[in-house]
């Protein structure tokens, strides 16, 4: 791989001297700035050999350089060896750090090109800040990769179906409304929207265009009146379009939407999200016709109806089923031999598409053990995955897409006695995670807020974590739906809690080259007793399966935290009981009998 990868940056560097570009930068999104992508916008990892989900390459004729947060170093480490990419290490996630880079090392008056089609108008914008003033220009219509990448994946052409309003709730034209209400508020005429899930939930459609997500590659513009989808429409069955008719939503074909956006009246304002909105689009409109502002979708979708909590609850427990019968399944093998991790991850799979209303995973199954479990976001690969036995730590993170709702759960297991240092280090976490678990807060408080109370058990004996501690979770949509969630930056921890919103609690410690420990439930955010003067919230854990008592220093709990984990092992015994056989039963009683 490492001679291919630099044979590849070689062709883009015979490419930018045509140019006359003394940099080219590749992000890891596609036109919608989505976090998972088809392989035909896969340029990042093609050109560079890295597979992880976020980062950024710039490419000179003297430097090849990867730019990802700590949640990827040790797989980026890897993943670079023996080629000339060369990993810069961020210290905070999705930090535009390469600008100062550019900045520093491209000459005066210099030259940077890159596919617009990629980048958002804020992206080029923040760009533009820090590069400037040295005058060096942006190039943003130049697809490099496009004439160097011989056997670049074409689009997918799969069907989109219906999602049915037993699972939504709410009906097209109900949420169209309520968008329209939002434009009305707004003094908008048309709202442009650009992010696939947002799309698929507005338009109750899914599709398999993209891995993991049920997503569409489309467009859409709505207007106060009517309603335009920006899709092949080779994708779009007879019946569905039939529909989108009657409901006064006409169809498109996806490489349309240029020219409708230069169509559209002058004198009519149209509102963009500038966070995802590409550079090229936001182009072919003039400064008058653009208001600025979220998509309206977007925080519209993240508070669940309570048809789709219903549904939620259910998912849950067929997830835990599944699981369960995995660990089952994974103990009884290692009584006579290893299992490697890729082959485990196909297990639970397996499983998983054994419950109803499967669809497939919601991201590739994080499956670590041992030292593998201290790589954030590392993926087993079949020729190389590590072979787990009756000893040691197993992190293992992994999700499903079920009609009836997205899944996200982490769970740390001790396959052997684990030492002193690793219950201790379990128990912190824990602690934190019961912490968020067990908060009351008034309304209007943020993620930022509340990401530190995962973190202060840890903070005492001076440990801490990389990544955030939660992230907003669809509804058979993406397993990372903005805007809520637990984070130690205003950029991903801004949004106040609101009821119905369900998000991840997963705080972790990881020791490199030793093992890795999470813990993560999914919380639906609910409302708590008010008075007066506040409204206060809560969370309630929505995911079923047992915490590993193993791994559990008990002298290092409160009384309130071992009641916590007491009462949630029995929720957990009730709601995944009734499903199981009485083998299975038996097991789930030990797992979730009193600390």
């Amino acid at each position: 791989m490492s001679s291919s990868i630099d044979n590849r940056i070689h062709s883009l560097r015979v490419e930018m001297k045509k140019q006359k570009i003394d940099a080219y930068v590749i992000p890891s999104s596609d036109a919608h700035q989505s976090e998972y992508v088809n392989a035909h916008w896969k340029s990042r990892e093609w050109i560079s050999g890295f597979t992880g989900s976020a980062g950024l390459v710039i490419i000179t004729q003297n430097h090849a350089g990867l730019w990802t947060d700590s949640r990827y170093f040790l797989q980026a480490e890897t993943e670079l060896a023996n080629s000339q990419m060369v990993l810069h290490k961020q210290g905070v996630p999705h930090a535009p750090e390469h600008n100062a880079w550019m900045r520093d090392n491209l000459p005066e008056d210099g030259k940077i090109g890159l596919d617009g089609k990629l980048f958002s108008i804020g992206q080029i914008q923040t760009m533009q800040r820090v590069v400037g003033p040295k005058g060096i220009q942006i190039e943003t219509d130049l697809d490099l990769i496009q004439s160097i990448w011989k056997d670049r994946p074409a689009l997918p052409h799969n069907k989109i179906f219906e999602h049915k309003v037993k699972f939504t709730g709410q009906n097209r034209t109900a949420k169209l409304t309520a968008i329209r209400k939002a434009m009305k508020a707004q003094g908008v005429a048309y709202h442009l929207v650009t992010t696939l899930d947002d799309i698929a939930w507005t338009f109750n459609i899914r599709c398999d265009d993209i891995d993991f997500n049920p997503l569409a590659i489309a467009y859409a513009v709505i207007g106060l009146e009517d309603a335009y989808l920006f899709i092949n429409p080779s994708k779009v069955p007879d019946k569905l379009s039939n529909k989108f008719k009657t409901e006064g939503i006409t169809i498109y074909s996806y490489n349309y939407i240029g020219k409708f956006l230069l169509s559209l009246p002058k004198g009519k304002l149209i509102l963009i999200n500038p966070d995802t909105i590409s550079v090229c689009l936001a182009d072919l409109l003039t400064s008058g016709q653009i208001k600025k502002g979220k998509t309206i979708s977007t925080y519209l979708k993240a508070i669940k109806n309570s048809t789709e909590i219903k549904h939620i609850r259910k998912a849950m427990a067929k997830d835990g089923v599944a699981l369960l019968r995995m660990y089952l399944w994974l103990q009884a093998q290692l009584d006579s031999r290893t299992v490697s991790e890729f082959e485990l991850g196909e297990k639970l799979a397996n499983f998983r598409s054994q419950q109803g209303l499967y669809h497939g995973e919601s991201f590739a199954a994080i499956v670590g053990y041992q030292g593998n479990g201290a790589i954030v976001h590392y993926r087993p690969m079949p020729e190389t995955s590590a072979a787990i036995k009756k000893k040691g730590i197993l992190l293992l993170d992994s999700g499903g897409q079920y009609e009836d709702g997205t899944t996200d759960i982490t769970r740390t297991f001790a396959l052997g006695k684990p030492t002193k240092e690793q219950k201790r280090n379990f128990t912190l976490v824990l602690k934190g995670h019961i912490a968020i678990a067990s908060m009351v807060f008034p309304k209007g408080t943020k993620g930022v807020q509340l990401d530190a109370f995962a973190r202060q058990p840890l903070w005492q004996y001076r440990l801490n974590y990389g990544h955030g501690t939660g992230h907003g979770v669809g509804f058979f949509l993406n397993v990372h739906e903005p805007p809520q969630g637990f984070a130690t930056s205003l950029a991903r921890g801004s949004m106040p809690f609101a009821p119905g919103m369900v998000t991840s609690n997963e705080p972790g410690f990881y020791k490199n080259g030793a093992y890795g420990i999470r813990i993560e439930n999914l919380i639906l955010c609910v409302e708590d007793e008010s008075n007066e003067f506040d409204t206060f919230y809560r969370f309630e854990d929505l995911t079923l399966f047992p915490i590993d008592k193993q791994l559990i220093d008990s002298k290092l709990l409160t009384k309130q935290e071992i009641d916590w984990l007491n009462n949630y092992h029995q929720k957990v015994f009730s709601g995944l009981s009734p499903l199981l056989e009485k083998s299975e039963i038996k097991w789930l009683k030990t797992q979730c009998s009193k600390l």
